[in-house]
């Protein structure tokens, strides 16, 4: 059971600049009290707000552990820009110092072994809100509340859902990529085996490349590969019991040729140990950097179509596909403006205490996809049915 929750006191600690802080932290400045920046050197911090334009609207500060935890009071919310397995050690520290946690990963088992003592002490636990997941949330979630409501929850029927998103190069290069957050990420994302439903069925592709297939998106073809564990979600996403899914995956969308481009990186990976794999990423960030003159392109696909046994069918789409400028990525966009929300919701305390994903309800996706639309996140919705 959770306490009263924990007022925020207005300050925000957003920790790290790396690729993906963008737009969404000068939201935060235009809402929040206070603002302070953190990064691996103060200067490197300093530097961050000035590409930002928010010299003087944060304070730039040099991260460590113990140099947060000697700032951080009741009620200040952490935003954690780090890498997946630093949320969990922040986390709890936000627990002992009274301090809302905010983050767009997945909810780690490290991370959910923090929820109950947060809850219990009234404080908000953010995760999986910035574009995938965060975004994609909120889109399915929209998608099966119409769905519901045109086919009915009791009526017997089956469904496809397939959500595919991925960054990639605005102009095509031969590589077929350019890295919007860490090479090693990328390639240990490859590494692991991904569960979705095909043919009514689970099935597992140990190396999810080797399932990639052609997908048309508004009438243009990509690539796209099953990732993660997409079984889950089903019941996250309120999908009635009544309805038996077809197919259901989540899944990674890359260019049409990325499969062939990237060949010699699969037969690395099949072969390649931690060590190799390591080092193999530091030669493809080598080897195609990007410079200030690239541009990425983001692309999120989320479609449901369901047939019910008495002939009624119903199919709808979330498409978003946005390209970054010179002041930011399409994806920093897309990832810190979707978190920003997520941490205003914190600041005027809509959120309640434990864990908290982007979406939870089709009404709440409703709302923040509106939100979202307002401040320059732009997608389109297609209904049939």
């Amino acid at each position: 059971m959770s306490a009263d929750p924990v007022p925020a006191s207005g300050t925000v600690h957003w920790i790290g600049a790396g690729l993906s802080t963008g737009s969404g932290l000068a939201a935060l400045c235009d809402t929040a009290e206070h603002v302070r920046l953190w990064h691996r050197t103060e200067s490197r911090a300093a530097d961050a707000l000035g590409r930002l334009d928010l010299t003087g609207r944060a304070e730039p500060r040099a991260y460590s552990p113990e140099a947060l935890a000697a700032e951080l009071a009741p009620g200040d919310v952490v935003v954690s820009m780090l890498p997946a397995p630093d949320h969990a050690p922040l986390l709890a520290e936000c627990v002992r110092r009274g301090a809302h946690f905010a983050c767009s990963s997945y909810v780690s088992p490290a991370v959910l072994d923090q929820v109950p003592a947060a809850e219990k002490a009234g404080l908000v636990v953010l995760t999986e809100s910035g574009l995938d997941p965060g975004i994609d949330h909120l889109f399915a979630h929209a998608l099966v509340a119409r769905a519901r409501d045109a086919v009915g929850d009791g009526t017997p029927a089956s469904y496809s859902l397939t959500s595919y998103c991925g960054g990639v190069p605005a102009v095509p290069n031969d590589f077929t990529y350019r890295f919007s957050w860490a090479p090693a990420g990328v390639l240990n994302a490859l590494r692991s085996p991904a569960r979705y439903i095909e043919g009514g069925a689970e099935t597992v592709a140990d190396r999810p490349w080797e399932a990639t297939r052609r997908h048309v998106v508004e009438g243009e073809a990509f690539e796209v590969y099953p990732n993660r564990d997409s079984v889950p979600f089903v019941a996250q996403y309120d999908l009635p019991d009544a309805w038996t899914p077809r197919t259901f995956v989540r899944g990674t969308l890359r260019l049409e040729g990325w499969l062939r481009a990237w060949d010699g990186v699969f037969e690395e990976l099949k072969r390649g140990d931690d060590t190799r794999i390591a080092a193999l990423a530091q030669e493809l960030a080598a080897a195609h950097p990007t410079t200030d003159e690239d541009r990425d392109r983001v692309v999120l696909a989320v479609s449901l179509e369901v047939r019910a046994e008495t002939g009624r069918s119903w199919s709808g789409g979330y498409l978003l596909d946005l390209v970054g400028d010179a002041r930011e990525s399409a994806m920093a966009r897309c990832v810190s403006r979707a978190l920003a929300l997520g941490v205003r919701h914190i600041l005027d305390g809509s959120l309640p205490p434990g864990l908290n994903r982007a979406a939870e309800t089709a009404a709440r996706s409703e709302q923040w996809l509106r939100e979202l639309a307002q401040e320059g996140v732009e997608f389109t919705l297609r209904v049939d049915g």
